[in-house]
């Protein structure tokens, strides 16, 4: 009897292994005095480590405990191991799978998940979309912002200036506009000189913004047209549905580990989409200024009054100037770019 080798058996019945040899011959696996046809047998996949057992159907399983020797008793005994064990038994192509599946990760992150929830915004409701934004608004009012302290004569006052910006836009051919903007004017306390766009158009304009360049309307309304670009493109819509996706993502990828680490990515994708949306809404600021006959290049005005009263505002999350939007210098060579309009609001 040639190529056999020394085996534990566990028949099923009883605790205790059995020491049997094992071998092959005429399309059967011998064991001890027993044995089974090959049909029969489920042979172990091949690893560089632990033991090695074979599946007995009806009949136990039998243990090898020196996998090296089980490896050189099934290739002499001509049980070679197929394409797949093969595969995963180079380290070379180990290697090479790890670093396609994490590109194919980076890949997923930077460009299939903005993808993906960008299609998925646009086939949101407009309905659905605005019961979204006074949700929120309602949430804006508990937690950040006051009612507005400005008369309502005012408040009236800066609402008509950026309807007539609008229907000035509309008369000039721009077919883009939200169907809804509405001004929701506020006491910012924490969070100051602040204009944010909510889902569906709610745009919230705090006292301290208004205040600070109330003589500069034009300045003003550059900065509402930028929020009206954000409610144009449903940047608010999409980073929510793009963290909802990182969120979903990073819980797949990291298991069971913790809320603080699974809100880590979220955060880094969030300020990193936050860049590309404020210049989206830049664009669409500056050209909607312009056909509603407002001067976009005084908005430098605001950026250096900003500066002047509050010094830097890259800590308070909400500023219209915050560290997520471009650089205040490149974003006032971006508005002076062209030459302004000669109308006034």
């Amino acid at each position: 009897m040639t190529n056999t080798l020394q085996a534990q058996w566990y028949d099923g019945r009883t605790g205790a292994g059995q020491a049997v040899e094992v071998w092959l011959q005429d399309e059967c696996l011998h064991f001890g005095a027993q044995q089974l046809p090959l049909q029969q047998v489920l042979w172990p996949e091949r690893w560089r480590h632990g033991q090695r057992k074979i599946l007995l159907q009806g009949a136990g399983v039998l243990s090898f405990p020196d996998a090296s020797a089980f490896d050189a008793w099934a290739d002499a005994s001509g049980r070679l191991p197929g394409l797949i064990e093969r595969l995963q038994l180079s380290w070379r192509l180990a290697l090479m799978s790890l670093a396609l599946i994490s590109a194919a990760f980076v890949a997923t992150y930077l460009w299939g998940l903005p993808w993906a929830s960008d299609r998925l915004a646009e086939r949101v409701p407009q309905a659905t979309e605005q019961k979204l934004g006074e949700d929120f608004m309602a949430y804006v009012d508990k937690r950040w912002v006051k009612p507005s302290a400005l008369p309502p004569s005012e408040q009236t006052g800066w609402q008509q200036r950026f309807d007539r910006l609008l229907a000035t836009a509309r008369t000039a051919g721009r077919p883009d506009l939200p169907p809804l903007l509405k001004l929701n004017f506020r006491a910012g306390g924490d969070i100051g000189p602040n204009a944010f766009a909510l889902p569906g158009g709610q745009i919230c304009v705090t006292d301290e913004l208004l205040t600070l360049v109330k003589d500069e309307p034009d300045a003003v309304l550059t900065i509402l047209a930028h929020e009206a670009g954000h409610v144009r493109h449903h940047h608010g819509l999409r980073g929510g549905l793009r963290a909802m996706a990182v969120t979903a993502m990073a819980a797949l990828w990291l298991g069971d580990y913790s809320s603080l680490l699974n809100g880590l990515p979220i955060l880094l994708a969030t300020r990193g989409y936050s860049r590309g949306f404020e210049s989206e809404a830049d664009r669409y600021a500056r050209d909607l200024a312009r056909a509603g006959g407002a001067d976009p290049a005084r908005i430098a005005v605001f950026f250096k009054r900003l500066r002047e009263q509050y010094g830097d505002s890259s800590g308070n999350k909400l500023a219209i100037s915050f560290s997520t939007h471009p650089a205040d210098t490149e974003r006032i060579a971006f508005f002076k770019a062209e030459a302004a309009p000669t109308p006034k609001n």
